[in-house]
């Protein structure tokens, strides 16, 4: 089965509904919740989840989105290893390359995000959700 560390920008897209990239998204997580691939994304992006959620719901309404999102991901730890590999990465954005490191230090070899460009130093797959799911899985 194929594994995938999705980026935040991509839940974001799912959850928030963010036109015109939610498309791709819905599309990418209907493959995970028909269990057709794995999705994994790193505990720091709940917290950004729930922060940009308020901004649209109720905290009420953000935790019941988060909740049922989790239903359908695999959570994976940020933990002091994966901030040490962030601290010495050449990464310019700080968050991205937390969620680098995660997937790299938990064996993924594929990122989905629409954020390519930041992620240029990756020594793993990058790739946008819609070229992802092009890729028959």
């Amino acid at each position: 089965m194929t594994k995938v560390f999705v980026d935040t920008d991509v839940c974001l897209d799912l959850l928030s509904g963010r036109k015109p990239f939610n498309k791709a998204a819905e599309i990418l997580f209907s493959l995970a919740d028909s269990g057709k691939i794995k999705i994994y994304v790193s505990s720091l992006s709940f917290a950004n989840i729930d922060y940009v959620l308020r901004s649209q719901y109720s905290t009420a309404h953000s935790r019941q989105i988060i909740g049922q999102f989790k239903t359908i991901v695999n959570v994976l730890p940020v933990d002091s290893k994966t901030i040490d590999l962030a601290v010495a990465s050449d990464f310019n954005d700080f968050e991205d390359a937390i969620q680098y490191s995660c997937a790299i230090e938990n064996n993924l070899t594929t990122i989905v995000t629409r954020n390519i460009k930041d992620y240029k130093k990756a020594t793993i797959k990058v790739m946008t959700p819609e070229t992802f799911i092009a890729i028959p899985n």
